[in-house]
């Protein structure tokens, strides 16, 4: 994970198509300024972060999906539970799976693990558009690539 440039996944364990599901991991960092004021003496992952690190694993599994042809952008979030604090270092299992897809919306139904113990889940939901930039989908294409995900100009080609 890097906070500063919100990359909270670093890398994909396993994509199912069908059932559609994603499994990723992410290492929290040991410093960041983030961390540093949040908060002094007891420093601990923000919330809001851990939504948003279910939301990146969410938004790779649908474009996989999609082979990267819709944006997936968060457009709400539901039931969301932070169950436990995050310390720095922490290694987690970031999970999601789809509940349903179409007329260009996606929810999806996410769940962060450490230590086999669920420390934050929630349902997402995704407005899902043609990319509105084609340097957007470069930059989404190469990070899929970058976390282990299939090359989609590869991928059934």
């Amino acid at each position: 994970m890097d906070f500063e440039s919100f990359r909270l996944v670093d890398a994909l364990d396993e994509l199912s198509l069908s059932p559609a599901r994603i499994a990723m991991r992410g290492r929290v960092p040991e410093r960041s300024t983030i961390l540093d004021a949040h908060f002094p003496g007891h420093p601990i992952m923000p919330g809001v972060l851990m939504v948003e690190a279910m939301a990146q694993a969410s938004g790779y599994l649908l474009l996989a999906l999609t082979r990267a042809g819709r944006m997936p952008f968060l457009a709400e979030v539901r039931e969301a539970k932070l169950r436990a604090f995050v310390p720095p270092g922490a290694e987690l299992a970031i999970a999601a799976e789809l509940e349903h897809e179409g007329s260009g919306y996606a929810v999806t139904r996410a769940s962060i693990a450490r230590d086999g113990r669920r420390v934050a889940e929630a349902e997402l939901r995704f407005r899902t558009v043609p990319f509105p930039a084609p340097e957007l989908a470069a930059q989404m294409r190469a990070a899929m690539v970058r976390v282990g995900l299939p090359d989609p100009a590869e991928a059934g080609a």
